[in-house]
């Protein structure tokens, strides 16, 4: 692990192998080793000759852990992972996000265009723009004083997965509460780099792959058959088809 100051706040990060370089921006209550180490992401990516940068988000891994939801906005986790690629002098990469990932993809991509080849959204479809309900359930669980605690089910899948990842559960809620800004419609049909859109068949959490495919100009989608949000991002389908959309470019 490396490590460097994005405007004051610590930010971890791995650079693994050569050639044409990917971010990587893991999902909530994750990191980077969890998101994308465990589940053969990096080893897949470094294998076919790219260069993986895999980021642990400001709260999470083992990046500066923040209190207060003023710390948390979208568009500062997109400029933490603007600044690592300022900081490892990459002008311009692919870049893939998973679930609160891919909404920090997103914004890093609508803010700094230039800056991202090609974009892959993955575990948030649809409800990038619709947005994900119950933030104030999620975080009262993680604040519960014991899982034990948490009787919806939902907050409660996320509690554990925090626990699972050994996080800073405090950090994790104060990230939860931060401000929402929506993204709109007009701003995804701004955007001109090859896009691709990956969810599970099953997973309520990133809503339908389609809607968001058509609001994104010659963007294409996947559906993981019988994928849920929890067991889509290591699944190989998803794997070949980012490998064939990176594949694309290098034609």
């Amino acid at each position: 692990m490396q490590k460097f100051s994005s405007a004051g706040v610590e930010i971890a990060f791995e650079d693994a192998g050569h050639g044409p370089p990917i971010m990587l921006i893991h999902g909530f209550a994750s990191n980077h080793r969890v998101n994308w180490v465990a589940t053969g992401w990096q080893k897949t990516l470094v294998d076919t000759g790219y260069r993986a940068i895999m980021i642990d988000n400001r709260g999470h891994g083992e990046s500066a852990k923040l209190y207060s939801p003023a710390d948390y906005s979208a568009e500062m986790m997109a400029d933490d992972a603007r600044r690592l690629l300022d900081h490892l002098t990459i002008p311009v990469a692919a870049v893939m996000g998973y679930s609160m990932g891919a909404r920090i993809s997103a914004f890093l991509t609508m803010h700094h265009p230039q800056r991202v080849s090609r974009l892959i959204l993955a575990g948030l479809a649809e409800r990038l723009v619709a947005g994900v309900p119950g933030a104030e359930d999620i975080a009262s669980a993680l604040d519960a004083a014991t899982i034990g605690d948490v009787s919806d089910p939902d907050a409660r899948s996320f509690r554990l997965f925090a626990e699972q990842t050994k996080s800073d559960l405090r950090a994790l809620a104060a990230c939860m509460r931060s401000s929402r800004v929506k993204i709109g419609e007009e701003a995804l049909r701004q955007l001109r780099m090859p896009v691709l859109v990956v969810a599970g068949e099953k997973d309520d959490v990133a809503g339908r792959v389609q809607p968001l495919v058509d609001l994104i100009p010659g963007a294409k989608g996947v559906v993981l058959p019988g994928r849920n949000h929890m067991n889509a991002v290591g699944d190989r389908g998803y794997k070949q088809a980012v490998l064939d959309f990176l594949a694309a470019a290098q034609g």
